[in-house]
This record gives structure tokens, C-alpha cells and sequence, in this order.
């Protein structure tokens, strides 16, 4: 079958291709009777617009590229959709891409979306050499690091956060305000940079109190349900005299509660439960997890926010970091205790 062209849609309508264009993008002038008609004719004809043609002629695609580590961890996929819904409401339209740290592939994802026009990339990433993928290819398409670098200063970079240190503060000192006094820090990544500032402002803020902090960190590349309850797991089997515990992501705070459900330890009555994300899952009923929130539509915002504005003014001489600050959210997974 031919495709129609926009010359098909003039001759059928009696008018230039001009007022065809005009009609298309809605401008004010034409008037309406004749734009009704026009788009009428397009509908039924089975018209679609030629976006690459478009594109072309005016430089933007209004296609974002969001590269994401893991599609199937919940907290990457809540933060998909608050970004795919902030860009929707701006006029753009976001190509996902799913690429694991360390296999090389998101190099080959940003050629991809480059290849595609993409008007630019949202990387969404917490390994140690995102700064590197963000400076090599920042001077080719506008480029936004959703996460964290391990140096800003020898390394400008555009970049959106959660205040990490803080969350990793507010916790520790949470958990002490209850009368904690020994806990447990499960979950650390030692390969992600995220994960090394939260536990940095754990741990300094806990040897300002006088915490008694045990870590347990987590060998896989990813905190995941499994990793929690195998951690978790090895805890309870040893025996712990601790009264509380920090997980480094809710998923993780998800498995050390099935498994502590499994070796009968009562959340929070024998043992308090503190996570960190506030995944959708966090606030089911049989769950009630305390966490703290990365106010996931907060950064979607001011990621696209700060990417419009990099796409808008190629030459914007500047680098802008922008931190969200984590909100604690009291459920009924922690309890006061005697110190």
C-alpha cells in the first residue's frame, strides 16, 4: 500500500500544501472550518505524520533516551514512570533502554539513542565511572546523570541526587532518637558510589551518638529481595544482639523480613526494620515499612527540568548539581526501646 504524503492530503482538499502544513501544527493561520476539514481528511485517509521528516527539518525529535541499570527492580521502574509522565506533559516522548553496569552495553546504548536523534539522555546510574560515560559523550547530546559520581570537581558534571549522606544520617539518627543502640547496616554495595555515601553518613553520624554499627554488605551487583533474605538469613542462623537494622534499599528490607517471618522474629516487636527508597510495595498493609522516601517524582522533575534546559541552550557555559533531600516516612516497622 503507498503511503499518503501531505501533497496527497492538499490535492484531496483543494487547498496548497501549505495550508496542509498549517493545519497540522495548529497554527492560527488558518482558520478553524478549513482545519477541521483538513485533519478530517487526513483521518480518513489514514495520514500519519512523518516524524523523521520533521525532525529533520526542525533539529528536535522530542525524544528522550533514559537508560536505566535494572527495568525490573521496582524503584527503577517507579522512577521510569514519574519520568515518562513529567515528559509526556512537556511534549516528549522517552525511549527506556536497560543497561547493566560493567558489560559495556550502555556505551552502546548511547550511540543507539545518538544514532536515533534522541534530543538527550538521561542516564540513570550509581557505578564509579558514570562520570566518564557522562563526559565523553555530554559533548555530543545534552546528558543529565540521574545518581551520583564519585568527583564533581576534576569531573563538571550535570547531575540530579538524592542527598545520599543525608538519608544515611537522618537514619542512623532515627533509629538512635528510638533507643537503638546497636544495629545492624545490611545491604551496602561496596562497588556502588550511592550506596558508599549513604553508608558514609550512616556511620559518621552513628559515631557521633555512640551507635554500635555491625555491616553487612551485599556481594551482588544489585539489592534485590533474594539478596536481602540471604543476608538476613545468615543473621538470624548465627544469633544477634542486635535491636535494629538499616537496609540500604527497601528491596533488601523486603527479603530480611521474609526471612525474619521464617525464624519467627517478630518486626518490630523483637527487632525494628528501617529501609530506605519507599517502593510502591513499602506501603501494603502486611508491610508497613519505615523508609525513607527519595521523592522519585521530585527527581523526575528536576531531571527533565535541568535536561530541557541543557537542550534548550547548547551553550550554557555551566554544570548544575541539584539534590533532593530523602523524607522519612513513619510506618510500623520500628519500635522505641530502652537504651
Amino acid at each position: 500500500m503507498a503511503h499518503i504524503t501531505i501533497k496527497d492530503i492538499a490535492r484531496l482538499a483543494g487547498v496548497s500544501y501549505t495550508t496542509v502544513s498549517r493545519a497540522l501544527n495548529n497554527t492560527s493561520e488558518i482558520n478553524s472550518e478549513t482545519r477541521a476539514r483538513i485533519l478530517e481528511i487526513c483521518r480518513q485517509e489514514g495520514y500519519r505524520t512523518n516524524l523523521l521528516a520533521r525532525s529533520l527539518s526542525s533539529h528536535r525529535t522530542n525524544l528522550i533516551g533514559l537508560i536505566i541499570p535494572d527495568i525490573a527492580s521496582p524503584f527503577f521502574s517507579e522512577l521510569y514512570l514519574n519520568i515518562e509522565t513529567y515528559a509526556l506533559d512537556l511534549g516528549y516522548q522517552v525511549m527506556l533502554c536497560n543497561g547493566q553496569p560493567g558489560d559495556g552495553k550502555i556505551e552502546e546504548l548511547f550511540e543507539f539513542l545518538i544514532g536515533h536523534r534522541a534530543d538527550g539522555i538521561i542516564l540513570v546510574s550509581s557505578i564509579n565511572n558514570a562520570h566518564d560515560l557522562f563526559y565523553k559523550y555530554s559533548q555530543t547530546v545534552p546528558t543529565v546523570l540521574l545518581g551520583d559520581c564519585v568527583s564533581l570537581e576534576s569531573n563538571p558534571v550535570n547531575i540530579v541526587s538524592v542527598d545520599n549522606a543525608l538519608g544515611g544520617r537522618m537514619a542512623a539518627e532515627y533509629l538512635y532518637h528510638l533507643g537503638h543502640r546497636k544495629v545492624l547496616y545490611m545491604g551496602r554495595r561496596p562497588g556502588s558510589i550511592i550506596h558508599e555515601r549513604r553508608y558514609g553518613g550512616f556511620v559518621d553520624a552513628a559515631r557521633e551518638l555512640g551507635l554500635r554499627v555491625r555491616v553487612i554488605d551485599n556481594p551482588g551487583s544489585a539489592s534485590t529481595i533474594e539478596s536481602g533474605y540471604q543476608l538476613a538469613k545468615q543473621v538470624f542462623l548465627e544469633g544477634f544482639e542486635e535491636t535494629a537494622a538499616f537496609a540500604a534499599a527497601d528491596a533488601i528490607a523486603m527479603g530480611i523480613m521474609q526471612s525474619a517471618d521464617e525464624f519467627g522474629v517478630s518486626i518490630p516487636d523483637q527487632f525494628s526494620l528501617l529501609g530506605f527508597d519507599n517502593i510502591s510495595y513499602s506501603a501494603l498493609p502486611n508491610i508497613r515499612l519505615t523508609t525513607l522516601d527519595q521523592q522519585k517524582n521530585r527527581q523526575a522533575k528536576a531531571t527533565m527540568d535541568l535536561l530541557l534546559d541543557l537542550i534548550r541552550h547548547p551553550d550554557r557555559g555551566e554544570y548544575t548539581r541539584r539534590l533532593i533531600c530523602p523524607v522519612l516516612l513513619e510506618r510500623s516497622s520500628c519500635r522505641k526501646v530502652s537504651p
